[in-house]
């Protein structure tokens, strides 16, 4: 198997000695071929290795994260960020579909964003431009959009545009209002983290649903359902009951 050349930039010297080792003794499919504490040198290793895989931290000194990427004529690596937490950058990176990892790095978090992006296309200017957006709105904006990484690249949609979410294993299929469909290799449950911030709710644990999307509520003698615009009904769980009246209830 083609080791993933691998390149840790952070002006956190034990950070990076740390995550160098973790992906040592946990991750086979990668190689580390360059560390730096200086995100300059970071810049030039990216440009001479040519790396597949890049974990970067977005706070350096001079140069930031998304500063170094500026200088690149184009993101031709997988992207991990590599953060402290602040929950507006989770947010963005979530909205971006970025993948990013909280300091300190957990092991098994570390494994997840490897086995993510060794089978995924390289993050896009489009989802990098997207994050530095939100970054700068912070808090005085929440996000209209949300990027789909899908098998044939990335596609940016309004939230407004959204009908629904459905579980399917590890994937997400999204169905839009048009009824254009994108399948996406994360989980509902990382969608629902990103969405129930918005006018969204998980309904079921197969159903995440645009709560502007709905027509009318049903009881039926075996439950609770809603029918959205494309005239289908979807199953309300008991335990989702009152979080969906309470929800619908707020202006």
């Amino acid at each position: 198997m083609k080791k993933l050349k691998t390149i840790i930039i952070d002006d956190e010297p034990d950070c990076v000695k740390i995550l160098a080792l973790q992906l040592q003794q946990h991750c086979d499919v990668v190689e580390v071929v360059a560390t730096c504490t200086d995100s300059q040198l970071g810049l030039l290793n990216i440009q001479k290795l040519k790396p597949d895989l890049v974990f970067l931290d977005i706070e350096m000194p001079r140069m930031n994260g998304l500063q170094l990427l500026e200088q690149l004529e184009e993101v031709s690596f997988s992207l991990v960020f590599v953060t402290a937490y602040d929950r507006y950058a989770v947010q963005a990176f979530r909205y971006s579909a970025i993948d990013y990892l909280l300091k300190p790095v957990e092991t098994d978090e570390l494994l997840d964003a490897v086995q993510k992006v060794s089978g995924l296309h390289r993050t896009s200017t489009s989802q990098i431009n997207y994050l530095k957006e939100q970054l700068v709105e912070g808090e005085n904006k929440q996000p209209s959009r949300l990027a789909l990484p899908y098998q044939n690249g990335v596609t940016f949609v309004e939230l407004t545009s959204i009908l629904y979410c459905e579980a399917d294993s590890n994937y997400t299929k999204f169905t839009l209002m048009d009824g254009q469909t994108y399948i996406v290799a994360k989980t509902l449950r990382e969608i629902q983290m990103t969405l129930e911030s918005s006018h969204f709710l998980r309904i079921h644990r197969q159903f995440l649903i645009n709560l502007n999307g709905i027509m009318q509520v049903i009881q039926k003698p075996e439950g609770l359902f809603v029918e959205l615009r494309n005239q289908r009904c979807y199953p309300v769980s008991r335990s989702q009951k009152d979080r969906l009246i309470e929800k619908m209830q707020r202006p």
